[in-house]
This record gives C-alpha cells, structure tokens and sequence, in this order.
C-alpha cells in the first residue's frame, strides 16, 4: 500500500510506515537490511520508505541517547516558571533564551499554571544554581520559579505510539 495523500498535503501513515517506526523507535542503528527484515519488506522499499518518512518530517532526527550518569549530568530537574508579563512577544523571548541552553532538554509552553515547565539535565547542583541565575534571576520577566529534582528516575522513553 503506498501512501494516501490528503487534499491538505498530509498523508496517512500506512502499516508498513509503521511498522518501520516502531522498529526504529527501538533500534535506529539497525542496519536498513536488519530493519527491512524485521518489518517484512524488501531492502529498497524500506530504504524508499525511510527516506519518505525523512523528508515529511515524521521521522525528526535520529540520535544515541546518553546515559546521564556515565557522561556527567546525573541531576535531572524539573522547572515551572511563571512570567510577569505574557504577551506572545514575551513569551516567544523567553523560549529563544532557553533554546540557547544545551541543560534545557525540554521547554513546553502550558496553560492552566505557570507559563512554562522545562526540562533539564545539569551535572549537580552547583551547576544547576548557574544556570538559574543565568536564565531565572538575571531575568526581569521571570516572576516565580518552582523547580523539582528527581531522586530516582524510574521510567524515561522516547518512544510515540503509532
């Protein structure tokens, strides 16, 4: 089945698309041979498919996920800021300004509450408080920061169910 092409320019994902995205959900380093075998379809087809999937944006990056602990950003912190002022200018600063920070791994903009929950992984807490003043303190918008540290990290994924 190939893909179905909607009157808006999005396509539907078909049950190879995803079978090939669950399969590189798991393991993106397999070989496109191991991958195609594994979703039952011949080594061009997935490698077309791949591809497709690449150029729609469905398939964003591929990336080695890092085990915090063994390369030095074991403190994982969770952050709600609220902002003075929230107009879309304000708001749209804020996100460029932690955009720029390599700790930030997640920044999401949420309502009801504060005006944003992050993300980040620092190395300790010494790092953590330089990074607060930078982006928090130093910062005339940020009203009231609230941050949460987790002592166990029991369930991370990456994973979207398709």
């Amino acid at each position: 089945m190939e893909y179905k092409f909607m009157q808006n320019d999005d396509w539907q994902l078909d049950d190879l698309d995803k079978r090939i995205l669950v399969a590189l959900q798991d393991d993106a380093a397999r070989t496109n041979h191991e991958l195609a075998e594994l979703v039952h379809a011949s080594a061009p087809t997935c490698l077309r498919r791949v591809k497709r999937l690449v150029e729609q944006g469905v398939i964003a990056r591929q990336v080695a996920i890092l085990n915090p602990d063994k390369v030095g950003a074991g403190l994982s912190a969770i952050v709600e800021i609220t902002l003075d002022v929230q107009s879309t200018e304000r708001l749209i600063e804020f996100e460029q300004l932690v955009a720029k920070e390599a700790a930030v791994q997640q920044c999401y903009r949420v309502s009801p509450g504060p005006d944003f929950v992050l993300i980040l992984q620092v190395a300790d807490m010494p790092a953590y408080h330089a990074l607060a003043h930078r982006l928090f303190a130093a910062h005339a918008n940020v009203r009231n920061v609230r941050s949460f540290f987790s002592i166990l990290r029991s369930k991370f994924e990456t994973r979207i169910a398709v």
